[in-house]
């Protein structure tokens, strides 16, 4: 049809390009003796002229035909496939009321589909049974004989290495007889479930005590208490706390006893011009370490100096790797597996690594013996 409507506007063109001026020169050219000749082209040119015109009229037809084919004017109630929603669809493939159930609908089936292809592998799998493969077999693999007892290839290994079943070496294969396995199963032991005996608590803390010592509150002591999870028990109206646990808690809160000079707060109002929101930042932000005497908390005064930049900081001291390999008598891989598995500091200069020695030094020092625990075991 396009194709017959194509040729059919270029020849229209073209008539009435070539034709008309053909037309107006042989009506001016003719002498009068050919007047009836004259005549009877201008009548074929007419109904010439009058058949290009019909034929305009049925393309300009047919071409309306078409628009009004493709926007279909019709109403068709349809309900939503999606979200079940009454609408007027003007095509009868029509399934959604707009394009976002369209997408919602066509993401469903998606999923659904791949559902439907996952339950299919996994019920190939089932039916297949690779256990009825290996129900008559003698022999079996390490992976046969794992599949077999239910458990995977390590734990099957772990059962070899204990000699817990016996294997024999074919090749590259290790292959063990099924009588084995059954056997193992024809001796049961009795299951126990060993118990850890937990330490008793015999030395406790008042609530008293441990205010006195510790400078704290008694809510701060329950609160200690129920975050840590410290021992406790209550005897004639009062409560106990374990003496132990109590005691790590607070020594672990307490201050670096290398240093020595402190700022209290009101020290840094004063020097620095600071609000005691501004402080409780700064020390949050720089990490500064800090002790609590009673109610008054005070701060490490050179490593405010330092945040501050009143001083400069301490550079630390490094090891290169092959100081440290000397230092210590260590070949290079034994280094680095020491550094990675116990996370010793390092730092990367350039293309050089440098280890911490205060770390490393701490690391391979000598054990101590305390001589209190010497004399005991003596004693």
């Amino acid at each position: 049809m396009a194709l017959f409507t194509g040729a059919f506007f270029v020849a229209q063109v073209s008539l009435i390009i070539v034709a008309k001026p053909f037309y107006a020169i042989f009506c001016t050219s003719c002498v009068p003796r050919h007047e009836n000749l004259r005549i009877i082209v201008g009548k074929v040119v007419e109904n010439f002229y009058a058949i290009l015109r019909d034929f305009t009229e049925l393309y300009k037809n047919i071409g309306e035909i078409r628009r009004n084919n493709m926007s279909s004017n019709i109403e068709i109630r349809r309900i939503c496939a999606w979200c079940k929603q009454e609408f007027i669809a003007h095509k009868t493939t029509t399934t959604c009321c707009s394009h976002r159930c369209a997408n919602l609908l066509y993401k469903q089936k998606k999923r659904e589909a791949s559902i439907r292809a996952n339950n299919q592998v996994v019920e190939k799998v089932i039916k297949e049974k690779p256990i009825e493969k290996i129900r008559d077999k003698p022999i079996l693999t390490i992976t046969e004989a794992a599949t077999y007892i239910g458990v995977t290839r390590p734990t099957l290994y772990g059962y070899l290495k204990r000699g817990e079943l016996k294997a024999s070496r074919l090749g590259y294969k290790f292959l063990l007889k099924k009588e084995d396995i059954d056997n193992l199963f024809n001796k049961p032991i009795e299951f126990k479930i060993p118990v850890r005996d937990k330490p008793s608590i015999n030395d406790f803390y008042t609530t008293a005590e441990v205010k006195e010592k510790y400078g704290v509150k008694d809510s701060w002591i329950f609160h200690i208490a129920k975050e840590h999870n410290i021992p406790r028990t209550f005897h004639r109206g009062k409560n106990y706390w374990s003496k132990k646990h109590i005691d790590d808690y607070f020594a672990k809160k307490a201050p670096n006893p290398e240093i020595k000079e402190w700022y209290s707060t009101q020290d840094m109002q004063e020097k620095f011009g600071m609000t005691l929101t501004a402080i409780y930042s700064f020390v949050s932000k720089n990490a500064i370490p800090k002790k609590k005497v009673g109610i008054m908390v005070y701060y490490s005064k050179k490593h405010v100096d330092i945040a501050k930049g009143l001083i400069a900081p301490e550079k630390p001291k490094y090891y290169t790797i092959a100081e440290a390999m000397e230092r210590f008598n260590l070949t290079r891989d034994q280094l680095y597996h020491y550094v990675k598995y116990h996370n010793i500091p390092r730092i990367k200069v350039g293309k050089y690594t440098k280890i911490l020695r205060a770390e490393l030094d701490k690391f391979f020092e000598p054990p101590k013996i305390d001589n209190s625990s010497l004399k005991i075991r003596q004693a």
